[in-house]
């Protein structure tokens, strides 16, 4: 800007230079030293801070100058920041009158007619969502995006977004929004950029020829948003990728992943069944006999659970199938008799409304007779209404209805078993795991353990539970230790209060050095033993079995879950 308000003249490019010149320099440092003032350590490192803090200061110093070019030539800053400050103030302004609009047509009732229009349109959500969008292209006509956005969509939205015949993500409905809107820069006869053309075409050029040239380009974008509505997976596939592969990813665990999930995972273990059948085989091979008799039947029942994975996917699979066949025939009933039903919540609405209307007048100083009279003939009518309405029940609603829960629900349970059943049996090699692991560290609690007896005799009570509390901090920090744990908080309470109990403290100080040892004895040979084949039992079923239990996904999967979360699923039928 300095520059074009003194082209033609001396020094004109002065600033621009000096600023291009000092970016580079800055860079260059960058690239050369360690710009860290708080990691000074060499007098290198202080002359890279000089040398940055000079090409700082000509950085800001050229943009000083054209700052002050640009404020006294012409006034041109000034007017800038005038015209900005408009641009903003007109912005927002729209946003206040919205806000003002939005709310007022809320608290009279107005988004609630909107929903009952849509709602009883014929066709369900589609009809609703081609009415709306028909609603943004007409006004686009008229409206700028802008206002439009900021009006229409916050009363449209939520209605929309609540249906589950779609299930829609925000993000589509965003994208489906911002497509349509586009077309207002091109609608006549406030197309912007109809005003935008028509101020460089040349005079020979009509305004009604530039609104017919814009005609193909309207259809162009009509054709787009078509696209994006019949294939939503070209709008949601890459928020979803993002969103899973990103540091803030879900955990396999969270429950919007799991339907996915398990449709990618079933594929990878009738893929793979024969490997991981393999390694629960050799698993069981491995010899537990050195195990406490607790860990040995928490693994042999981890090793069965992990065998009865396969045919929890088979019921699985057999379940989801019944629930398919037999949503074809039951979706028509489903969809008549939920209409039906909504209907007479509808009149069932209507006559709380009036009985509120009644009872009001009834509390005037002066009542209304003929108003109250006209009132309960009303209601007296509606239920009338209500009792022909609900005669239109098909009979077989009721029983098909009731066969259609029983099949959700039996899928729905068996879900659940191989999510419970695969986290448990995980869980198990997990936890030893980790026990084995902390062999060594739990090794070396037995010399401040050991030392506690002493402590107790020789320290005051004080001294000696804060002695023992020392130890179960530490111990806090290791796996499976209740047993030692245990042990050390009776000797707590043996020490405290106004007569202590030191022998039984001494005592149970000593049952807790017993248990360490034996804890100590069987993970250390556990780590010589098992651990390897641990190890290697994880590693086949960690992708699989595991899965839920993993921190986060593979790329492979990411894909996958972004792929079948991006396809909108009905869900009419279990509402």
């Amino acid at each position: 800007g300095s520059y074009r308000l003194m082209e033609g003249r001396s020094k004109a490019y002065y600033p621009a230079a000096l600023a291009i010149g000092s970016i580079v320099v800055i860079l260059i440092l960058l690239n050369l030293f360690n710009l860290n003032i708080k990691n000074i350590q060499t007098g290198r490192d202080a002359l890279g801070i000089v040398l940055a803090g000079i090409a700082v200061a000509v950085l800001i110093g050229s943009i000083g100058w054209a700052t002050v070019r640009a404020y006294r030539i012409e006034n041109t800053l000034q007017s800038v920041m005038m015209d900005t400050a408009k641009t903003t103030s007109m912005v927002f302004i729209i946003l206040l009158g919205a806000a003002m609009l939005t709310t007022a047509f809320r608290g009279f009732g107005g988004e609630e007619l909107v929903r009952d229009y849509l709602t009883s349109l014929p066709g369900g959500f589609w009809t609703q969502f081609i009415v709306v969008m028909a609603v943004i292209f007409f006004l686009g006509f008229f409206l700028d995006f802008l206002e439009i956005a900021v009006v229409v969509v916050p009363i449209v939205a939520p209605i929309l977004l609540a249906d589950p015949g779609a299930n829609i993500t925000a993000v589509w409905f965003g994208v489906m929004v911002g497509l349509n809107i586009q077309t207002s820069f091109l609608t006549p006869p406030f197309g912007f950029a109809l005003f935008y053309l028509r101020g460089v075409a040349p005079k020979e050029v009509k305004t009604l020829q530039i609104y017919k040239g814009a005609v193909a380009f309207i259809v162009l974008q009509l054709a787009g948003l078509a696209i994006a509505g019949a294939f939503p997976s070209l709008v949601n596939y890459l928020p979803n990728k993002t969103h899973l592969t990103s540091e803030t990813a879900p955990p396999p665990s969270n429950p919007r992943l799991q339907q996915c999930l398990e449709d990618y995972l079933f594929v990878d273990y009738a893929n793979n069944r024969k490997s991981i059948e393999a390694s629960i085989d050799n698993i069981k091979t491995s010899s537990l006999s050195f195990l406490p008799d607790e860990y040995q039947d928490r693994l042999n029942e981890s090793y069965a659970m992990a065998a009865s994975t396969f045919a929890m996917i088979e019921n699985i699979q057999q379940s989801a199938k019944a629930v398919q066949a037999f949503s074809p025939g039951y979706r028509p009933l489903h969809i008549e008799a939920r209409q039906i039903q909504k209907n007479i919540r509808r009149l069932d609405n209507k006559v709380k409304e009036l009985e509120q209307q009644r009872q009001r007048i009834s509390f005037d100083e002066i009542v209304d007779q003929t108003k109250i009279e006209n009132i309960t003939l009303e209601i007296a009518d509606i239920k009338i209404q209500r009792q022909s309405l609900a005669t239109t029940v098909p009979d077989n609603w009721q029983g098909e209805y009731d066969r259609f829960k029983s099949l959700a629900k039996k899928e729905k349970r068996a879900r659940q078993e191989y999510r419970q059943t695969v986290d448990e049996s995980y869980s198990t090699i997990v936890t030893l795991r980790q026990m084995i692991s902390e062999a060594d560290a739990l090794a070396e609690l037995g010399t401040p353990l050991v030392a506690l007896a002493d402590q107790v005799l020789q320290l005051g009570n004080e001294d000696a539970l804060e002695a023992v509390k020392a130890v179960q901090q530490k111990l806090d920090l290791l796996t499976e230790v209740d047993q030692i744990n245990s042990k050390l908080s009776r000797a707590k309470r043996a020490l405290r209060g106004s007569s202590p109990d030191l022998d039984k403290a001494i005592t149970n100080i000593a049952k807790a050095i017993e248990e360490l040892e034996t804890a100590i004895s069987w993970r250390q040979r556990a780590a010589a033993e098992l651990e390897a084949d641990l190890a290697s039992f994880d590693q086949a079923i960690a992708r699989t079995i595991g899965m839920r239990m993993q921190q986060r996904l593979t790329s492979e999967q990411a894909k996958s879950i972004a792929g079948c979360l991006a396809v909108h699923k009905d869900l009419t039928l279990y509402f």
